[in-house]
Formats: C-alpha cells, sequence, structure tokens
C-alpha cells in the first residue's frame, strides 16, 4: 500500500499500448503498410487516430463507418499484427522511459499489480514478455476476453474483481481517452499519460491525475516511496535497468573504483542501463570493453564486486566525450586538476551539445582533490563555454549545470598495467576450458536427445540455447579486477538536485564545508604524513607501515594531539561527525596492505603548500595556541620523501630535488617561488614563517642520517604528557 496524493492506494492497473509501451506509433505505421498491400491505399489517419483505446470489435466497425462496408479490416489488422511481431522481435518493445522504475517502486511498495489492454493476449503477452515486464503483473486481462471493450469498464472492473480490491483503491494507468472514460466509469483513480493524442478536456478532467510522461509521474510517485538505506557492502546491485544512461569523466581509481558502484547502486530500485566511462589507457579499454565488465577487490570482506553494463570510450575521441555529456543522466568527473583544464573546452562544447538536443539540466558530480574543486571545475567550464557561445546562452547553460562539492569516503588503488596483462593472459585460458568443457556436455546431451526421441523442433531450440550458453557461462567464470578497495560506501555530496537526493549512496547535506573541513583536515595531510614515513622506513604498503609502532605513534600524534583539538576548538559543534571520520581512517589504514606508499605520497609539493593539508593544520592549530611538532616533523618528512624515493620519480619531487640541490636548503623548498601548474607556487614566507621553517629544517637535518633516533622521534612525543603539549 502506498499514499498518494490522499488516497490509499493497494492496486496498479496498467494500460499497455501508448502507455507502458511506445507502441502506438509504430502500430500507426504497421497498419498504414497493411493497408497499403491489402487495400492500394493507406488507411485514413482519423481512423488510426479514433481507433485508439478501441477493442478490435469497436476499431473495426469504426473503421468501417469511415471507410466502407467492404473495408477489409480484419485481413489489414492481421497482417499489421504480424509486420508488428516482426518489428518488436527484431528490435525490442520500445519501452516508454520511466516505466521500469515505475514497476519496481509500486512492486516493491506491495501494491497488486494487472495489465489491462485493448489487445489479444497473444499478442499482449509477447509485448510483455519480450520487454521482461511480465513479472511485475499478478493478472493479464486482454481484449479478446471481455465483452465490451473501452470505453466501456468491463476490463478495468474484471481486473480489480480478480485481484480483490475495490476499484477506488486502483491506480488506473491510461493514454487514450477511450482508456480515461473507462477508468473513470469503473471508478477508479485515472492516471493520465499523455501520448499521440491529447483526450478532450472534458474528458481530461476525469483523471485523477495528469502528467506529460511517465517520468513526470516518477518524479512524484518518488516522494510517495521509501527511500532506500545505503546498502550493505555484500549487497547485490539492482537487477533491473532503467533508461538512463551515467558518464564518468577520468576511469581511474575513484571514476572506476568508486563512482562506477556509487552510480551502479543508483536508488537501490533499478541501475542505468549503461555507465560510459573515459580513458587514455588504450589496454585498460580493450580489456574492459572486450569482457562486457569488470570487478573491484575489497580485501577486508575478501569480496570482489562486479560492474556491468559499462563501456569504456577514448577520451582523445572529442565526438564520443561530447556524446557523453550530451546523453547522460548524471557525469561523475574525476580529473587531475591540471586535465580538468585542459579538458575544459571539451566539457564546455558537451554541454553545449546537450543544450542543442534536449536542454535538460545536468549534475557533473566532482570528485576531486581539492578543496572548493567544484568551484574550480565550473569556473574553467565557464571560462572555456564563454569562448564557445554568447555570454547570454553561456549564463543560461551554466545555470542548467549543477556542479556540487562532494567528500570522498573511501581509498581505493588501481592494479598496474602488468597486472592487468597476467589476469589476461590467466583468464584466456580459463574462458578457452570452460568452453571445451560447455562443449562436451553439449554434445553428450544432443546424443542423449536422439535416442530419447526428443520431438527434432524441440531439440533444435534447445541445441541453439545449449550453444549460445556455452559462451555465456564461460564468461561467468570470468572477472576482471581493476581495482583494491576499502569497503567504506558513502559519497558526501552538496544538496542541490533532487536527483543526489535519490542515489543510495550519496549523502547530501547543506553544508558540505563542514564535511570537507573534517575530512581534509583528519585525513589527507596524515594520510600523506604516515605514507611519507612508512615508505622511508623500508615499507612498500600504507598497512605494513602500520605495523610499526613509530608509524602508528606518528598517526596517533597527527590525530589526538594535534589535528583532532584543534579542529574541536575551532569549531565545537562538529564533534559528533568526528569520531566516526577517526574510527574509519585509522581501521582502514591499517588493513591497506595493497595501497602502495608511493601512490598515497604522491604530489608531495601540492601537499606542502600553505594553507594545505599539512600546513593548514599547523596554521590552525597555532591560532588556538596549541603545538604542531607532529605536523612540522611530517612536512620534513615530505621533504625527504621527494628526495629520496625511488623510481618512477614523479614531476612534482623532481621540482623538490632540483630546488633543495642547489643549495641544500630547506628554505628553498618550503618558499619555493617558481610556476606551479600555469600558477605562483603558493608557498611559505621567508620572513613571517622563518622560526617555523628552522623548526622544520631542524627535523629535516637530523632526518638525514639513517641511523639517528630522530626515526623514532614519535614514540618519545606520544609519551609527552598533554599539558606539556602547550606553548608556554
Amino acid at each position: 500500500m502506498i499514499e498518494f496524493k490522499g488516497k490509499r492506494i493497494h492496486t496498479a492497473i496498467f494500460d499497455m499500448d501508448g502507455t507502458m509501451f511506445d507502441t502506438e506509433r509504430l502500430r500507426f505505421e504497421t497498419i498504414r503498410q497493411a493497408s497499403i498491400e491489402i487495400y492500394g491505399t493507406p488507411i485514413r489517419d482519423e481512423t488510426l487516430m479514433g481507433s485508439l483505446g478501441l477493442s478490435a470489435v469497436r476499431a473495426e466497425a469504426l473503421a468501417r463507418e469511415q471507410n466502407g462496408d467492404d473495408f477489409p479490416y480484419k485481413a489489414i489488422r492481421k497482417r499489421a499484427d504480424e509486420l508488428e511481431l516482426a518489428h518488436v522481435r527484431k528490435h525490442g518493445v520500445p519501452v516508454k522511459h520511466g516505466l521500469m522504475e515505475v514497476l519496481e517502486r509500486l512492486r516493491r511498495s506491495g501494491l497488486s499489480m494487472a495489465v489491462a489492454t485493448s489487445s489479444r493476449r497473444a499478442i499482449a503477452e509477447e509485448y510483455l514478455i519480450n520487454a521482461n515486464v511480465l513479472k511485475y503483473f499478478d493478472i493479464t486481462v486482454c481484449g479478446d476476453e471481455v465483452k465490451r471493450g473501452k470505453p466501456h469498464p468491463d476490463i478495468f472492473l474484471r481486473a480489480a474483481r480478480e485481484l480483490n480490491n475495490p476499484p477506488a483503491s486502483c491506480l488506473i494507468m491510461e493514454d487514450s481517452e477511450n482508456g480515461l472514460l473507462a477508468a473513470s466509469e469503473a471508478g477508479g483513480l485515472p492516471i493520465l499519460i499523455k501520448d499521440i493524442k491529447a483526450p478532450r478536456e472534458d474528458v481530461r478532467r476525469k483523471a485523477f491525475q495528469s502528467y506529460d510522461s511517465m517520468l513526470d509521474f516518477l518524479d512524484e510517485l518518488s516522494a510517495c516511496t521509501p527511500l532506500l538505506p545505503p546498502p550493505r557492502l555484500t549487497e547485490p546491485l539492482p537487477t533491473t535497468l532503467n533508461h538512463t544512461r551515467v558518464g564518468i569523466h577520468g576511469f581511474g581509481a575513484m571514476g572506476g573504483g568508486y563512482l562506477t558502484q556509487i552510480l551502479s547502486h543508483w536508488d537501490g530500485y533499478t541501475r542505468p542501463k549503461e555507465i560510459i566511462a573515459t580513458t587514455g589507457n588504450a589496454v585498460l579499454r580493450e580489456l574492459v570493453n572486450a569482457f562486457g565488465k569488470f570487478s573491484t577487490r575489497y580485501a577486508t570482506p575478501a569480496f570482489d564486486q562486479t560492474i556491468e553494463h559499462i563501456r569504456l570510450i577514448d577520451i582523445e575521441d572529442h565526438e564520443a566525450v561530447r556524446s557523453m555529456y550530451a546523453t547522460a543522466e548524471i557525469v561523475g568527473l574525476c580529473l587531475p586538476e591540471h586535465a580538468v583544464r585542459q579538458q575544459a573546452p571539451l566539457i564546455a562544447s558537451g554541454l553545449l551539445a546537450r543544450h542543442e538536443r534536449n536542454g535538460k539540466e545536468l549534475v557533473v558530480l566532482t570528485v576531486l582533490n581539492k578543496i572548493a574543486g567544484s568551484r574550480f571545475v565550473r569556473k574553467c567550464v565557464q571560462e572555456a563555454l564563454a569562448e564557445q557561445v554568447t555570454p547570454e546562452l553561456c549564463e543560461e547553460i551554466m545555470r542548467k549545470t549543477q556542479f556540487p562539492e562532494t567528500v570522498v569516503n573511501r581509498i581505493v588503488s588501481k592494479l598496474p598495467r602488468e597486472n592487468l596483462l597476467r589476469q589476461a593472459r590467466i583468464k584466456l585460458g580459463v574462458f578457452e576450458k570452460h568452453v571445451r568443457a560447455g562443449k562436451r556436455r553439449a554434445q553428450a546431451v544432443a546424443v542423449k536427445d536422439v535416442e530419447n526421441g526428443v520431438p527434432s523442433q524441440l531439440a533444435q531450440y534447445a541445441e541453439k540455447f545449449r550453444q549460445a550458453s556455452i559462451t555465456a557461462n564461460a564468461l561467468g567464470h570470468l572477472n576482471l579486477i581493476l581495482f583494491h578497495s576499502e569497503p567504506d560506501m558513502l559519497l558526501y555530496a552538496e544538496r542541490c538536485s533532487p536527483l543526489l537526493t535519490r542515489l543510495r549512496q550519496v549523502k547530501t547535506v547543506e553544508d558540505i564545508g563542514q564535511i570537507q573541513t573534517i575530512k581534509n583536515r583528519l585525513w589527507n595531510g596524515t594520510h600523506a604524513i604516515v605514507a611519507w614515513y612508512a615508505y622511508l622506513l623500508g615499507y612498500q604498503t600504507l598497512g605494513q607501515g602500520m605495523g610499526d609502532e613509530r608509524v602508528a605513534a606518528l598517526m596517533d600524534s597527527l590525530i589526538k594531539h594535534e589535528i583532532e583539538p584543534a579542529m574541536l576548538r575551532e569549531n565545537p559543534a562538529i564533534e559528533p561527525d568526528v569520531s566516526p571520520f577517526i574510527q574509519t581512517f585509522i581501521a582502514r589504514c591499517k588493513t591497506s596492505y595493497r595501497d602502495p606508499c608511493v601512490r598515497v605520497g604522491r604530489d608531495p609539493l601540492r601537499k606542502l603548500q600553505r594553507k594545505e593539508r599539512v600546513f593548514g593544520n599547523i596554521e590552525l592549530a597555532r591560532k588556538h595556541g596549541l603545538r604542531s611538532d607532529a605536523l612540522e616533523f611530517g612536512a620534513a618528512l615530505g621533504m625527504l620523501y621527494a628526495i629520496r624515493v625511488g623510481a618512477p620519480v614523479g614531476k612534482e619531487s623532481q621540482i623538490i630535488r632540483d630546488v633543495y640541490a642547489r643549495r641544500e636548503s630547506v628554505a628553498d623548498v618550503l618558499a619555493f617561488e617558481g610556476s606551479y601548474n600555469g600558477q605562483p607556487y603558493p608557498g611559505l614566507d621567508r620572513a613571517a614563517d622563518a622560526a617555523l621553517i628552522e623548526r622544520i629544517a631542524g627535523h629535516f637535518r637530523r632526518l638525514l642520517d639513517p641511523d639517528s633516533d630522530h626515526w623514532s622521534w614519535p614514540l618519545r612525543y606520544l609519551d609527552t604528557p598533554q599539558e606539556a603539549l602547550l606553548p608556554a
């Protein structure tokens, strides 16, 4: 039961043609063609329009009335049935957008459901099976099973009676004038979904509610059906596909290993029919498109989750990328900062293509490892769009494009190229083995069919299915692992679109800045510092490093002695949210055995900017009279990491190496004044930050000696009484 517009609803009854399926246009085409074949001229349009919603008997009477008694309507209709079935068997039933979501929500809300169609049962069941929606309905009542068709109420009265509900508790979904009259006469609650021909105004007023499309009805139905809670990690993804496509601009660790799962869970009722993602990695693209799927491995629960219905496109294929922006319901943007600038003109042209195609709004869900990342993306795209269109059009397109700020709640890493190639080689062998086994089984069954005298036609059908299943079953044994991930699932997003509030794994909040502050201050700087320390101590992964008491002590010092106290002094109201973030972060770091330190510690120059991850926390601690010794120790670790990191050396580490090599000066690095991503680097101020720079340099000088006891400094610092950490 649901409460809809003040009415208690127990049953939903659906007309088929024109309501669930966009078949009225197809029907018109096939009847015209059949009329030309049999009668020599196409049937008149007024006959077609007048027969909408009528039973076959009443439609024939109308055709004879308008075209003469000798008009061969039965023969034309029979031939039209043949043409229509041939089209549907080849191309599928054209399902109305929004139907699958509506059916899922109604069924899972406990309603009984029926189809009440003027079509003959043979046609109706073929269509319902072909569209894979017959499973939703308890009963089907067809036009050849009632004496009087629409606009008489008989078909709806019978459906309501067989489902043991009074018509007054039944939503009756219709598109035609005759169907609306029948539903109203039956005493039901008619829902008009407009199609080819709008009913007369006096008939339209008989509708309980009217909608321009099934999607419009879905919007109001969604408010009456439950928002499903976040799923458990091992909960299956929805099996029913809806009409939507979604895009991901940047199929890396976050885009592929995180956003694909967020979008595949969708609202928990259905999932997008296709995920389109961009990548410049040809090996990755070919493998995923060949498999038609990929998997992410969650080590802690030993669980592999497979993402299907995905297609990778070349990020350099500009037409394909533009098409993604033009057609997707939502686009996840997961590009590095420099790539956003480079791709901004292409994104702008995609938004323009969308505007020219349908003018629909778009949510660009930005996952960028940068404070105020969405504002940065919006600025880049707007500047690029302004060079392509008039100021007025630019403003209109940007107004229809939302760029919500987000906070990621997961650690994901991607597998290296050599691992992918090794997997492909091994999985090919597994596939071939299962194909050979399947063929042996099929041959054995075929022999038994002959021995048991199975009818030849049935044996032919069975053989075709067996051959098709050999490949399908062999592929079913394969899963291509692309990413390793921690299990935390929610994505926090700024509340800006009704669509985001429906997504099951997205938690929308009014003040995303508060969540960003907690995560950025608690996680990002700490994560990098711990990775730098673990790497310099000889550990390859974060999980291995956390087993060293020195690394664990440094993390404890950073969070409990410095970052958390400073955050709570700055904003006491966030205290309830801080503890869960801390517990989650520490737990996942301890189990990150597949997360390389060099991945977490990458881009040290970016992380050592003024007001960024490390120095932003130092500034906050100083503001509230707290010491920042562990953070300063961490800054020294970042410099040393950049200088000592093995191959391949990143661009930022090389800059630090080069700057330090000139004079072996810590100040030269921390107060670097060179260009960074086309802008002046925001380093420390040599004069104003002289004392801070000197303290970091002191840590750095002592760390240069690998045998120095300063490498165990966090253990001593952790044992320092809390009151002794306050400045004199």
